[in-house]
């Protein structure tokens, strides 16, 4: 991350996830008029008259919390600041100047950087209200008056926020980045994996089921290439489910698997496999997207010679629909088997994207036939004049033939095998798209 970044802090509910959202132009935070909703750092890219800059969104700070979110939230920001190149502090007009919004700005005035002071909720236009000349008192120089839902006055404050920074020209996006979705259900261990392979508390990371909200993106490189590790929220059953703010969460997780190039699936070793971590797996799968099971917390059991083929015959019955799937023992706290963790990332990824030969499939095809012949049904036997691939991420093949009705799913599942066998494709679905002849 070569580019400055810029943090936005504030006490909770003043609007930081709003304006990062209007900022970046993508509704990536949550927003609710909950107190507390954000709690990760979450960053963006933001793009100002031909320069940019990355964009930090924070938890709300209490200052004087004991809370041990609200404590982890603070250390959060803390860790925001301390990286940021400029800071803009979040306040609400409508609510006026508060203790704590002095408490912050002591906070933020110790840190030695710039601090831009964003007054927020002058929604109304024309001259401020007399709450907007209360934050003059901050002691942080001139406020800027924004309304971040309707998007008044983020340009001055962007010209302020830039005037501080030398930021570098847009950069050409790196294709060679694989972008990872850490899923599965609540404690499951993910926010601990990307602080592992960070090496930083990322994440903020706790026995409490659900601390995850938002999805957080973490940029590394390493000797195994350049990785987009994607935190998301814990999906619980649908019957599990009581604030709009989890509904919110689950819609990022689920929007996160969309934009994948693969998906590991945590499994809790501890306690074993639950019907959650199918629907969880199946959703990965029905979105097409490569998998590796990652069974974690392999530490913390008692283990004995059996105990992993035990746990491999379970993953294979209660996984069958993706036999497919590499299956991983890690430990994220201690770092165990990161690196087999790694290697399978990325051969999932790159039979994901394999390109076949129409040739070498067409070739396959005609021996796969002859060693099992077609189906056939009341006489009529199903004829299957070529294959061809027609994409990738997942690999999908399409079968010309004279009648769909007769190519059974069974042979489909035999000519599947066949090409899993001479190519591989490990960690990857594959789809079939049956065609009768003069189909467009």
């Amino acid at each position: 991350m070569n580019k400055p970044i810029i943090a936005i802090v504030g006490r909770p509910n003043v609007g930081k996830s709003t304006l990062f959202n209007k900022l970046i132009g993508q509704r990536v935070s949550i927003v609710d008029d909950t107190p507390g909703v954000t709690r990760d750092r979450i960053y963006g890219e933001v793009e100002w008259c031909g320069k940019t800059a990355f964009v930090v969104d924070t938890g709300g700070i209490e200052p004087k919390s004991d809370d041990v979110i609200l404590v982890q939230m603070r250390r959060q920001a803390q860790l925001a600041i301390d990286t940021a190149s400029v800071i803009i502090l979040v306040t609400d007009c409508k609510s006026g100047m508060v203790a704590t919004d002095m408490d912050v700005a002591q906070m933020l005035q110790k840190s030695g950087k710039p601090i831009v002071l964003c007054v927020n909720k002058c929604d109304t236009v024309g001259e401020p209200s007399m709450e907007f000349y209360e934050f003059y008192n901050l002691g942080l120089g001139e406020p800027v008056q924004v309304s971040a839902v309707h998007g008044h006055g983020t340009g001055d404050l962007l010209d302020e926020v830039f005037s501080y920074l030398d930021a570098p020209a847009p950069e050409e996006e790196d294709d060679l980045v694989i972008n990872v979705a850490v899923i599965g259900k609540p404690n499951a261990g993910k926010s601990s994996l990307i602080n592992k392979i960070t090496d930083s508390e990322r994440c903020i990371v706790s026995d409490i089921a659900g601390t995850t909200r938002d999805t957080i993106d973490t940029l590394i490189e390493n000797q195994y290439g350049k990785f987009n590790f994607t935190d998301t929220a814990g999906l619980r059953r649908q019957s599990k489910i009581y604030d709009d703010i989890e509904k919110y969460s689950i819609l990022r997780a689920k929007m996160a698997i969309e934009r994948s190039d693969v998906c590991v699936i945590m499994i809790d070793a501890t306690e074993g496999i639950t019907e959650q971590d199918t629907k969880v797996a199946g959703l990965a799968h029905d979105a097409g997207r490569a998998c590796i099971l990652a069974v974690n917390k392999w530490d913390a059991i008692e283990k004995n010679d059996k105990t992993m083929n035990e746990f491999r015959k379970k993953l294979d019955a209660d996984f069958a629909f993706m036999s497919y799937a590499p299956q991983v023992f890690i430990s994220a706290k201690t770092g165990l088997r990161l690196d087999r963790l790694f290697e399978a990332i990325v051969a999932a990824n790159e039979n994901a994207s394999l390109r076949i030969r129409t040739g070498m499939l067409n070739e396959l095809l005609a021996q796969a036939t002859t060693r099992v012949q077609p189906p056939s049904d009341k006489g009529r036997r199903l004829k299957i004049f070529y294959m061809t691939q027609a994409g990738v991420k997942p690999p999908t093949f399409v079968f010309f033939c004279n009648d769909a009705e007769l190519f059974h799913f069974s042979y489909q599942r035999y000519l599947e095998n066949r090409i899993r066998e001479a190519f591989g494709l490990e960690g990857t679905p594959v789809k079939i798209v049956i065609r009768e002849r003069g189909d467009k």
